[in-house]
């Protein structure tokens, strides 16, 4: 007798078995973690080309990596790197493809109910960025536009449920990965990109003409970026959360930080100048994994 099995229950099976022989012990004895990362994300992680990844994130997982070799007591731990992409990344997780996720989540309730957060080590704003010549200024200016965002995002539809997009109608066109959403812009085929501000300043200081664009309007949402691994399996989460934690209280995140958001960064050397802010500082000033909901909307 064949049984047809449902996706979703593969993956729920994947996720189970993965839990259940808990992700350090997994690491342990292949003696390689699975870290997925992001393509197009910069500052916080993008690739340079040739399956090198770089980025805040990127920098901040490698020392997680560093600090799980060291509490495993193992000579060595490789690193394979994994790029992952806004649709898939949170299915790679539960199933066990990957055993950190380390791009530019979100982390809100709804994914909460599917992966488990690192205490938050980026604070973004969602707004807009436009090109410096198109007049645009604000959300109230997007009537009749064709706005651009990244599949598998929701700034959109933050966008759509803003007041001050009220009674606007724009037309919504999607790029599969920021680079391409950016492409949209960049190529007169988008009058606007909305996205997390970090996203869009990475953008724009790696474009060819980065000042003919600039990052514009109100924000849309102030949302908590954090390291994804798989829920219910406690001793990995205490690992991962005692080496974050670990980076902030020496100060060692910050100078990561520095490093990414305001000095110059590959591949062109330009600065994207986002200096860390008071709800970043306050979040490594006392720790946590609170989702977007409890952070109050601009």
């Amino acid at each position: 007798m064949h049984l047809r099995l449902s996706a979703a229950f593969v993956l729920s099976l994947a996720s189970l078995c993965a839990s259940a022989a808990g992700t350090l012990d997994k690491i342990q004895s292949e003696r390689t973690i699975a870290i997925g990362t992001r393509d197009a994300s910069a500052p916080l992680a993008y690739s340079l080309g040739g399956g090198k990844y770089v980025g805040y994130h990127v920098e901040v997982c490698q020392r997680v990596a560093d600090a799980l070799r060291a509490q495993l007591k193992l000579v060595a731990l490789t690193v394979n790197w994994q790029l992952v992409t806004s649709q898939n990344r949170l299915d790679l997780l539960r199933n066990g493809t990957i055993d950190l996720e380390c791009g530019s989540t979100t982390n809100n309730r709804a994914r909460q109910e599917q992966v488990g957060f690192a205490p938050t080590t980026f604070i973004t704003n969602v707004r807009i960025a436009v090109r410096a010549d198109s007049g645009i200024s604000s959300i109230a200016q997007l009537a009749g536009k064709t706005v651009a965002t990244t599949t598998g995002t929701t700034s959109v539809k933050l966008l759509r449920a803003h007041e001050r997009a009220a009674g606007i109608d724009f037309k919504e066109v999607l790029g599969k990965d920021h680079a391409q959403s950016f492409l949209l812009l960049e190529q007169g085929q988008a009058d606007a990109f909305v996205m997390d501000d970090n996203i869009l300043a990475g953008n724009i200081a790696n474009a060819k003409n980065p000042s003919g664009f600039r990052i514009v309007g109100e924000s849309l949402s102030q949302e908590p970026i954090a390291i994804a691994y798989r829920k219910d399996d406690p001793a990995f989460k205490a690992a991962v959360d005692g080496a974050v934690r670990a980076l902030m209280a020496s100060g060692e995140l910050e100078r990561i930080y520095a490093k990414w958001f305001t000095s110059p960064i590959p591949p062109r050397n330009a600065n994207v100048n986002i200096p860390m802010s008071p709800a970043l500082k306050a979040a490594i000033a006392q720790p946590n994994d609170r989702p977007a909901e409890d952070y109050v909307r601009k």
